[in-house]
């Protein structure tokens, strides 16, 4: 068999099952692993997908910058910024992310909502400088230009002082398999000491991101609450984190 034609059946392993094993699909297609594992390489190098123990997964689209990510489902993440932000009461503390999904959230805030939001992004405490009832709290720090939020130790430091209601996340990755996951190694540890700074923690998640998997590990979905997405969302896409207990939104 061709590696074009390989390639093209673990797409479509991975699009019909949501993961590839790589001693099954050797073993399917009368090749060592090794061939199988060399295909996975490549495909993970062009973006294809997501390499993980054992095979791979199927990659987030959601990595790219931040303009680009801007026109990735806008219809979508305003449903989900709008949700998100008709759950945050009145004298809350609430964490807000960055990204281009929680920039709908900050949109979506009411103008005579008094409440306290903490966030390392300045795009988004851009956005809140009109909500005259909103207390922002800016987390400073090195700024990571992909995101625009930012990170480093006096960052970590400052979000060790801070005991929020809700925490609302944004990843590039949610799989039942990997958890919540991102693109950069760093960013992981400043969403997971977000997310422990917290009661809870909601996800915000276009469908995009659903079953998809990207490199760093944030935290396992044992650790969040809630996922917010669109009403188009599959409910075979959804149905693994409902039986986990996790509050599915579909917006």
């Amino acid at each position: 068999m061709l590696t074009t034609h390989r390639k093209q059946q673990i797409l479509s392993i991975l699009k019909r099952q949501g993961q590839v094993i790589a001693k099954e699909v050797s073993q399917s297609m009368g090749v060592s692993e090794d061939t199988i594992r060399r295909d996975l390489r490549e495909m993970a190098h062009e973006g294809l997908l997501q390499r993980v123990h054992g095979g791979a997964l199927p990659a987030s689209p959601a990595v790219a910058d931040f303009a680009r990510r801007e026109r990735i489902t806008p219809e979508g993440k305003v449903a989900i910024g709008c949700a998100a932000a008709k759950m945050i009461q009145p004298g809350q503390v609430v964490i807000l992310d960055g990204g281009t999904t929680a920039r709908q959230v900050a949109r979506h805030i009411p103008l005579d909502l008094k409440a306290t939001i903490v966030t390392h992004s300045p795009t988004i405490a851009i956005e809140l400088i009109d909500h005259q009832n909103i207390e922002v709290i800016l987390i400073g720090g090195r700024l990571f230009r992909h995101s625009v939020v930012a990170m480093g130790a006096t960052a970590i430091d400052t979000i060790a002082q801070i005991h929020a209601d809700t925490f609302f996340m944004g990843v590039t990755g949610i799989h039942p398999k990997t958890g919540l996951t991102t693109g950069d190694y760093e960013e992981a540890a400043i969403k997971r000491a977000l997310s422990r700074a917290a009661a809870e923690t909601i996800v915000l998640a276009s469908s995009e991101k659903l079953n998809a998997a990207s490199p760093y590990v944030v935290v396992p979905l044992s650790e969040i609450s809630g996922i917010i997405t669109e009403r188009s969302a599959e409910k075979a896409l959804l149905r693994p984190y409902e039986k986990l207990g996790i509050t599915v939104t579909r917006a």
